[in-house]
């Protein structure tokens, strides 16, 4: 079961629908986040709350993905091609995130605490995140 934000409040809700409409109306075409502000009206703020909400929404409801692409914006997809491609793009970022993260603050804190249990778990379950991750971008690869 799809875990849902523990901040979906009524007016992130009402931002949802806001934005799925304005979305609806753009299909098959996406729209930049600036333009899916500037034809809901509005804010930037309420714009991402109602994007992370309907993510959600999508979720609960088994509607087609949303997905973000620089060419065409935020959109509604169910190409399988287009999903998959999108689907990397977030493994592969969240992998740079990772390492990232890994080589900046766990590696020199571990160096600081080389005994410390806290750190050596931390360490042990982020190389297993960043071990699946590699090999699922190394599948797409194959």
């Amino acid at each position: 079961m799809p875990r849902a934000s523990q901040r979906r409040s009524p007016a992130a809700q009402r931002h949802a629908d806001t934005v799925r409409f304005i979305l609806f109306e753009a299909r098959p075409a996406g729209l930049a986040f600036n333009q899916l502000v500037r034809s809901s009206e509005l804010s930037a703020h309420q714009a991402r709350s109602g994007l992370a909400c309907l993510r959600d929404t999508i979720a609960e409801h088994g509607w087609p993905p949303l997905i973000w692409t620089r060419a065409d914006g935020y959109k509604f997809c169910s190409d399988p091609t287009e999903l998959q491609a999108y689907e990397v793009a977030v493994i592969r970022e969240k992998l740079t995130e990772i390492r990232r993260f890994i080589t900046g603050v766990v590696a020199p804190h571990a160096a600081l605490q080389p005994k410390g249990r806290w750190i050596r778990h931390l360490n042990t379950q982020l190389n297993s995140v960043e071990s699946t991750l590699d090999v699922i971008a190394d599948y797409i690869d194959a």
